[in-house]
């Protein structure tokens, strides 16, 4: 067997593969042998069926079998020996003029290579990293909301301006038949309130959706209409009133500090206020995080510049799924995932440049450290090592779950990298002008 190289360019290479009788034809006569003793022929006893009978009909298959596979093993281990960095699989070229009862076989492969670049970290233009604060309103805001939530409640004959509201929103054209329970304050406008307050029990009230509320998500969460479709949504609704309360907010004391901190951390209002700015600054930083590693990854796709064997990807795309594509399709399918491919091979070559790895080891803690936190939100605390190793153990055994929990391993580990190795913009600002800002 011989087996050669040639680059094409930067980017393509082929590998050319000469097969001899000499390289398969032990393996073949073996299996030939063995067939014989099995084979069951009329007029012949079992094992004694002549060689030449076998080998009439038997030995091309056999042979096309055992040329294919010896192919295969001999460019996977040509491959891995000459640490030939490769995209999509080898593409085997079609020979017209091929015939298996030629002596010699000659096939060819086309292989897409990773491009070869630097990846610059200390590019001139930086990321912008935001630290989202909490501000006095936002306090002040979910103070109340405490208090509401705790609060007493009690009903009412009629809507007031301080009134809770639970009725049904129906729109038959968009299949809207839904239950829900809003705030008179939430209430976008005089025009919209002016319709609600003073309304009874069982009356029905005509309300249009565009700018209903003040916030579009409290809308979409009342008529469970879809993200994509709720900023633009301008319909009629009706809304039968079902239910009418008033909430007398909860005074801030000790009895309410203490339920909600029974360790008896929180004995003022200052404090309580501590304490939500802490813990909501800590989800603001999570987010800011996720949109940071968004950004970075944003910012390097856009200023590594490399070319890719974009014919042969496309070429490997229209055979790769189970239903082979038109040229047409591919060159979408490429175009679409060309993105996430370019990020893949940055990710890659940060990740090798600078020792990034990630073990066994460490994938099993951080599996643990998420099933701790889902224990806890059930309530426990403080469950046993052996638990949450039997625990991880099963989730790690399934491929797609490992898979999920290896990539956002990966991405807290690059984060951390970028943040120690890359240069910032700093913005602090509000979590309502960072959803602005961002998300606009």
């Amino acid at each position: 067997m011989n087996i050669t190289r040639e680059n094409k360019d930067a980017l393509n290479a082929v590998v050319k593969i000469d097969i001899v009788a000499d390289d398969y034809q032990a393996k073949v006569d073996q299996l030939l042998t063995d067939y014989r003793k099995k084979a069951d022929v009329p007029g012949f006893r079992k094992g004694h069926v002549p060689m030449g009978m076998i080998k009439k009909q038997y030995g091309k298959s056999i042979m096309i079998d055992e040329v294919n596979k010896l192919l295969q093993e001999s460019l996977n281990k040509f491959i891995t020996e000459e640490k030939i960095d490769i995209l999509g699989n080898p593409l085997p070229r079609v020979q017209d003029d091929f015939n298996w009862d030629a002596d010699k076989f000659s096939f060819e492969f086309e292989l897409g290579l990773v491009p070869e670049f630097d990846v610059d970290l200390k590019s001139k233009k930086k990321v912008t990293k935001y630290k989202i604060i909490a501000t006095k309103e936002l306090l002040e805001e979910e103070v109340k909301n405490i208090q509401t939530r705790y609060g007493k409640m009690s009903p009412l004959e009629e809507v007031t301006k301080e009134a809770n509201v639970t009725g049904t929103f129906v729109n038959e054209e968009k299949e809207i038949n839904k239950k829900g329970t809003f705030l008179v304050s939430d209430l976008e406008g005089k025009k919209n309130e002016k319709k609600v307050v003073g309304a009874k029990v069982g009356d029905v009230i005509e309300l249009e959706t565009k700018k209903l509320f003040k916030d579009d998500h409290k809308l979409q969460h009342i008529l469970g209409v879809a993200h994509e479709e709720i900023h633009d949504l301008d319909i009629k609704v009706t809304l039968t009133v079902e239910d009418i309360t008033k909430t007398e907010l909860a005074d801030l004391d000790q009895e309410l500090f203490d339920k909600l901190f029974p360790d008896g951390s929180v004995k003022t209002a200052s404090e309580l206020k501590d304490k939500i700015k802490e813990d909501a600054e800590k989800q603001f930083a999570q987010q800011g995080d996720q949109q940071l590693l968004n950004a970075v990854t944003e910012h390097l796709v856009e200023n590594t510049k490399f070319d890719l064997p974009a014919e042969f990807l496309q070429k490997w795309l229209a055979t790769a799924g189970e239903k082979p594509l038109s040229p047409e399709e591919a060159k979408a399918e490429f175009e679409k995932s060309e993105k996430g491919l370019r990020y893949q091979l940055i990710e890659g070559k940060v990740m090798k440049d600078n020792d990034i790895k990630l073990d066994y080891a460490e994938l099993v803690d951080y599996a643990k450290g998420f099933i701790r936190t889902q224990m806890a939100q059930f309530g426990n605390m403080n469950p046993e090592e052996k638990e949450l190793d039997d625990i991880a153990g099963r989730i790690l055994q399934n491929q797609e779950e490992a898979q999920k929990l290896q990539s956002q391993l990966i991405s807290q580990k690059l984060l951390a990298f970028y943040k120690e190795n890359m240069s910032f913009k700093s913005k602090e600002l509000s979590y309502e002008d960072f959803v602005k800002e961002v998300y606009k």
